[in-house]
């Protein structure tokens, strides 16, 4: 009889990190202490336990070392005595200082866009996830491959290995940009899937309203509240990777889609942006954007911020927005916080996506906001359209209906598209 496994030598043990950042002055320490904090929550999602945090007053970086030399060998003291695993830079390392690092640490470096493109690789479900964190790590690794010794010698696991790195070794410059060929003609497949997709559904246009804000800022228990879906809601980051759409009825009657999509988060890299661009596709072609803020954060202004900056490269700073502060059930002073913020950003509601409250004020503020996509009409159509007829009931909304010799007079509200279509009914 086999003696069975202890489920605690299936776990695989946490790797121990510590989480280094420079700042330029004093003014920005505070900024750079909460980024860490940050990058040591990203570190908890990889499956890491960042266990001192290292900081440095530096105006600039140093172009070999990132941070001064002696600081590294005071990490290096911490880490011999601590058997630290890992160290994680909070800003992008150049190929020649991830180099130096390694050599003079003698452990696996990851900065921050390694760590989130990890954690990404960890949280892809789709098959499209997966092609575009895989696009994402070639794209970061191409410029990064001469040279790389102590991380590619440790493929044994943890973070930083996952997608394409436990294959690193095999790869060469030629094999990797093939490969990367490749993914690009799946992914330009799939695009075309999504916009054969998305031209049938504006066919029949129906408004869509897309959910954005920071990681962990609710937006998945707000989609969940409006839809009534059951979407994976957790307050670790990253949560939602793949976008989920879902139709509901606003309080005018009309069929409205939500989107919910990935949390932007601070220093996002660009890579991450460019890969994902498909799936932030609901995004750009949005009506309306639901900026959804969590308004417990003591770091609320620098989370506005990164999700503002992310919508100016995907150039939907333009986009109609209506800013969400949620979470205000853990507020004390709630009225000066909406008032504060209203000032600040213009179009703003107050609401807890875990309580309901607000919730109302919200679908209306939606609705406000979707009018021009609608347009009230009264139509005149012959008997024998019943399939017109029946699209009417079904993409509009009806306030009267009348039969006269014949014909079917419809007082409706229609999507303007749709309503275009019918003009030809018009009544005069």
């Amino acid at each position: 009889m086999h003696k069975k496994t202890p489920l605690k030598d299936l776990i695989p043990p946490k790797e121990k990190a510590i989480a280094v950042g420079i700042y330029g002055s004093r003014a920005d320490r505070w900024r750079e202490e909460q980024s860490l904090d940050e990058l040591s929550t990203l570190a908890i999602t990889a499956g890491a336990d960042v266990l001192q945090k290292f900081m440095q007053e530096k105006p600039r970086r140093d172009p070999a070392y990132y941070c001064g030399k002696g600081k590294l060998e005071e990490m290096k003291t911490y880490c011999d005595q601590k058997n630290v695993d890992v160290i994680l830079f909070d800003d992008p390392l150049t190929p020649a200082q991830m180099r130096n690092i390694e050599k003079l640490m003698d452990r696996k470096v990851l900065d921050r866009t390694q760590l989130i493109l990890d954690i990404f690789a960890q949280r892809a479900k789709t098959s499209e996830g997966k092609l575009q964190v895989e696009l994402a790590q070639i794209d970061y690794l191409l410029p990064r491959l001469t040279g790389r010794g102590i991380e590619l010698s440790r493929l044994g696991g943890g973070i930083g290995t996952r997608g394409p790195g436990e294959t690193k070794l095999e790869f060469d410059r030629r094999r990797l940009r093939e490969r990367r060929s490749r993914l690009k003609k799946q992914l330009d497949h799939v695009q075309e899937i999504r916009d054969l997709q998305r031209k049938s559904r504006t066919e029949i246009p129906l408004p869509l309203v897309s959910l954005i804000g920071y990681t962990n800022a609710g937006k998945t228990t707000l989609f969940n509240r409006l839809t009534g879906s059951r979407s994976f809601a957790s307050p670790i980051l990253f949560a939602t990777l793949d976008p989920t759409i879902k139709s509901i009825k606003v309080p005018n009657q009309q069929t409205v889609l939500f989107s919910d999509t990935v949390g932007f988060i601070q220093k996002l890299p660009t890579e991450l942006v460019a890969a994902f661009r498909a799936t932030l596709e609901e995004v750009i072609q949005a009506h309306v954007l639901l900026h959804v803020i969590d308004a417990s954060s003591e770091a609320i202004d620098e989370q506005i911020e990164a999700v503002q900056e992310t919508l100016r490269v995907l150039d939907a700073a333009n986009k109609p927005i209506l800013h969400v502060l949620n979470k205000i059930d853990l507020l004390e002073n709630k009225s000066a916080m909406l008032q504060s913020y209203r000032h600040q950003l213009g179009n703003v509601v107050a609401i807890s996506a875990e309580t309901g409250e607000g919730l109302e004020e919200l679908t209306e503020a939606i609705v406000r906001m979707l009018s021009v996509f609608w347009e009230r009409v009264r139509l005149s159509i012959p008997n024998d359209q019943q399939s017109l007829i029946s699209l009417l009931h079904d993409e509009g909304k009806i306030f009267g209906k009348n039969y006269i010799d014949g014909r079917v007079e419809l007082d409706v509200e229609l999507p303007k598209k749709l309503a275009d279509r019918v003009r030809k009914y018009a009544l005069q």
